[in-house]
């Protein structure tokens, strides 16, 4: 196989792989019951459930998409990452306490809980769907991309195969735990690799911030956008980007599945915190840099190709191998994380329902089983994603379609009691035939609209819908009013008595601080 790499950068991947599989392995021989594998025993504390929301969410899509965006568009499609924070203060403060004290496995269970069975099927098969064809499949595409530019004679399918047999591996063996432990790995990985980038970048333009805003398009560095942009105009700024963000990271069975497995509330909360704290990091290391190669590297026109560019030509030798090894870390890291929570999914909300006798062995060997199946299917699925054009319009077209009606169950259904499971049901349906025919409307230029405005207008009928629909049905129990919907006490459960340094609130504020002067530093 042809390489454009030295043996140094060679054996920096190999190194990589040897670490993350020997981790993965010896979690592996630890991992005993379906709690193990699904959960992690429910015994992680906040540094790994941190780390790892960080390195699951970074994907090689992620760094593709964004620095490609942020080349051909400006960084106003940064504030999708360090935005992130205020769904996950929201989840802190309501939705942590909500999930361990009702002792779910899957987000979809908790549906079915506070409303009925309908609504956790129909959400989990939704959320199966978008795992493996939209997370799953985007990340290993991506990353053979990446991976093209470096062995140009490798061949995508084979290199998808290739990518998701060697994190299916370890997740199918090994768990959320292995999952979580080789995540923290990454992201530092991930983390020294971009700093790398970036600074090589930086120096090129003599690390003058002068130089790099005078070389840049007008507009390039700024957020806010007219109502006509294309890429982020201002009303979505503030109406539909904030929706994704709450259904990604407060329900998302991918993302929220380490949550779960907390040792207890308060890891839980300091967890999701330092998530939002890792997710600033992204701007400075990874949508700048992007920004930055319009003035560097002229003429690209495939945004896909941006980070694979900048690589190739800017790094020496043995930096290209750290920084690729960062990158194969988010493949990983991406595909490790859904393929898990894919197949909890599968196991919890469809196979022990038809099987209530399941053993914990027999849960054990069905999620392994599972896993790999899922891994097949996402790899197979990966080179068609080639027909969607750029990887991050693939993802937000994807996410528009599901995303809305699901917001409303939750950031609605846990605040208004008298929801019930007519409601959401209905609810789910009528939304989501919503968002499909919007989405067709605006690929046969019926609906002008950008998509993020679009969001927000059909959570706000999702909302209507919800209401009108729960008042043609009894409400619920007292019983599910009590454990599912909101109530102040959970904003100090588990947190009185404790030093200042301990308490969740002082840090969400310092985070909500951080975001905000984002918003008025990128005017």
């Amino acid at each position: 196989m042809n390489s454009l790499l030295s043996y140094l950068d060679l054996t920096i991947i190999a190194l990589y792989f040897i670490v993350i599989m020997a981790l993965g392995i010896w979690v592996a021989s630890r991992t005993k019951s379906g709690e193990d594998l699904f959960l992690g025993g429910r015994s992680l504390t906040w540094g790994v459930i941190g780390f790892s929301l960080f390195a699951s969410n970074i994907s090689s899509s992620t760094i593709i998409g964004l620095t490609g965006a942020a080349y051909s568009s400006g960084i106003v499609q940064s504030v999708y990452e360090w935005i992130s924070g205020i769904p996950l203060i929201i989840a802190a403060f309501i939705f942590v306490p909500l999930y361990l004290n009702a002792k779910i496995t899957t987000i979809p269970e908790f549906l079915g809980q506070r409303f009925d069975r309908r609504s956790q099927v129909f959400f989990s098969i939704v959320t199966i769907i978008t795992s493996i064809l939209v997370e799953t499949a985007g990340g290993l595409y991506a990353g053979a991309i990446v991976l093209k530019t470096f062995f140009p004679s490798i061949i995508i399918w084979q290199t998808t195969l290739t990518l998701a047999f060697f994190a299916g591996i370890y997740t199918a063996f090994g768990g959320l735990k292995a999952v979580v432990y080789t995540d923290t790995i990454q992201a530092i990985v991930l983390i020294l690799g971009s700093i790398v980038l970036t600074y090589t970048l930086f120096g090129k333009m003599d690390f003058s911030i002068e130089a790099v805003l005078a070389a840049a398009p007008e507009g390039h560095f700024s957020i806010y956008r007219p109502l006509g942009d294309s890429t982020l105009p201002w009303p979505g700024l503030f109406l539909g980007v904030p929706l994704l963000g709450f259904w990604y990271w407060s329900t998302n069975q991918y993302i929220v599945q380490r949550v779960l497995g907390a040792k207890d509330v308060k890891h839980a909360r300091w967890g999701v915190l330092l998530g939002g704290f890792l997710k600033l990091i992204p701007l400075f290391i990874m949508v700048i840099p992007g920004a930055m190669a319009i003035s560097l590297y002229e003429g690209i026109d495939n945004p896909d190709m941006v980070y694979p560019t900048i690589v190739t030509d800017a790094l020496p030798m043995g930096l290209v191998g750290l920084v690729l090894a960062g990158l194969i870390s988010a493949i990983m890291s991406s595909v490790d994380s859904t393929l898990n929570s894919s197949s909890t999914l599968v196991v919890v909300d469809f196979i022990q329902p038809k099987k209530p006798e399941l053993t914990s062995k027999q849960i054990l060997f069905y999620g392994r089983i599972t896993t790999f199946v899922l891994m097949i299917i996402a790899a197979a699925w990966a080179p068609m994603i080639e027909n969607f054009g750029g990887i991050w319009i693939y993802l937000q077209q994807m996410y528009t379609i599901f995303v809305p009606p699901i917001v409303v169950l939750f950031l609605v259904g846990v605040f208004y009691s008298r929801g019930n499971g007519e409601g959401a049901y209905m609810t789910l349906c009528l939304g989501t035939i919503l968002g499909i025919t919007f989405f067709v409307f605006q690929q046969l230029g019926w609906w002008s609209l950008h998509f993020t405005i679009t969001a927000g207008i059909v959570v706000g009928i999702s909302a209507l819908l919800f209401i009108v629909f729960s008042h043609s049905a009894p409400p619920p129990s007292n019983e599910v009013i009590e454990n599912f919907t909101f109530r102040k006490e959970l904003i100090n459960q588990d947190n009185e008595g404790i030093v200042w340094y301990q308490n969740y609130k002082y840090w969400a504020l310092l985070l909500f601080v951080c975001i905000v002067i984002l918003f008025f530093i990128l005017k």
